[in-house]
């Protein structure tokens, strides 16, 4: 008998389609099994490397019964299109982000899923980091206060994003905001709940008008405002994030853009304290400065890095990923940490900064 497993065809054969599944395939039972490429040379190198079918387009994918589930990781202008055909031949579904490239069209993909009751998610992966669920914690016990204000600045290397990439094209990308934004949108969003753009802007390169390489946008939730900055200018040896958090009584700041490392500052309740070192008790390298008591409160300074690496902890998210939408497959009654509505939502705010940006 064979042995139970999530049979997945692949739809794009790039690089990070190899990373992604080399992830995948950590999680027992994930069988990748087929690939298509409109490269017929990278998607026959990847399937001699996995050992996995070759079919000439998707059509031809899509009509083998035996493949569960369609992972798509193409450019954003085609992943509404291959989404909408692969939902429709019965097949689930996990696409690269974003959505698509407008919010109705990703409202469409999710009905289409929901009336077939098939899987359709999009791999905004950034709620599967352990220090995702810590900050919620943190904010969830108002260990620092009430929320004031945040930002998200990201100064990106544009070292492989040649003038011609598709990725400077908005009519292929969506733009900054869409293509990349979304991610840190959804990120937020977990932790503050909706938001919706108060203002927004994007800036084109000196001497290149036809590239938008930096945008900025601010969102406004319920406690506070965020600001996010994008900019695709960096040196690859200068690309870093930083993202914080301000509250009442101190602030939460990560760095990278999947954050790897954490600094938690400021003044803490005895009881705080508790509940603080019970939330971090997984993080086993935490460091821990006491700077004293101040107002009767300990002034505290919390720090813990993933030893790991980017590339590592990246590697588990994705493998989370795969294993938390599978076990949705498997029971319905699963309750997902990412479903369609991350890939509405985020994309809905992304299309607002989007559309006002280009009024100015």
């Amino acid at each position: 008998m064979t042995e139970p497993g999530l049979n997945i065809g692949i739809v794009g054969a790039g690089g990070f389609a190899r990373f992604a599944l080399a992830a995948f395939m950590d999680v027992p039972g994930i069988r990748p099994v087929a690939v298509t490429d409109i490269d017929p040379v990278a998607a026959g190198n990847m399937g001699q490397a996995l050992g996995i079918a070759v079919y000439p387009d998707l059509a031809a994918l899509l009509a083998e019964d035996h493949i569960d589930l369609v992972y798509i990781a193409t450019p954003p202008d085609q992943h509404y299109a291959q989404s909408r055909q692969s939902l429709l031949a019965g097949k689930h579904v996990i696409c690269e982000k974003p959505a698509a490239l407008r919010t109705a069209e990703a409202l469409e993909l999710a009905a289409i899923a929901r009336a077939g009751q098939i899987l359709y998610a999009v791999n905004l992966m950034q709620r599967y980091n352990p220090l995702f669920g810590s900050v919620k914690k943190m904010m969830e016990g108002k260990l620092l206060g009430n929320f004031l204000h945040g930002y998200f600045e990201n100064y990106a290397s544009d070292e492989f994003l040649k003038a011609d990439h598709w990725f400077w094209d908005q009519s292929k990308s969506g733009g900054i905001f869409i293509e990349h934004g979304v991610h840190f949108f959804d990120l937020f969003e977990g932790w503050l709940g909706e938001g919706r753009v108060v203002n927004a802007l994007e800036m084109r390169r000196p001497r290149a008008a036809a590239i938008t390489d930096r945008v900025q946008a601010t969102v406004l939730y319920e406690e506070g405002s965020v600001n996010y900055y994008h900019g695709f200018d960096q040196p690859k040896v200068l690309d870093r994030q930083e993202m914080r958090l301000q509250f009442g009584r101190g602030e939460i700041t990560l760095h990278g853009w999947v954050p790897v490392s954490i600094q938690v500052h400021g003044l803490f309740r005895t009881g705080d304290i508790t509940a603080l070192k019970y939330i971090m008790k997984d993080f086993s390298e935490m460091q821990v400065t006491d700077h004293g008591e101040e107002a009767g409160n300990h002034h505290l300074t919390i720090r813990y890095e993933n030893r790991s690496g980017k590339q590592e902890l990246y590697r588990q998210m994705l493998s989370e990923m795969i294993r938390d939408q599978w076990n949705w497959i498997r029971d319905r009654r699963h309750r997902r940490v990412m479903d369609d509505l991350n890939a509405i939502r985020s994309l809905s705010v992304a299309e607002q900064a989007t559309q006002m940006a280009q009024k100015f």
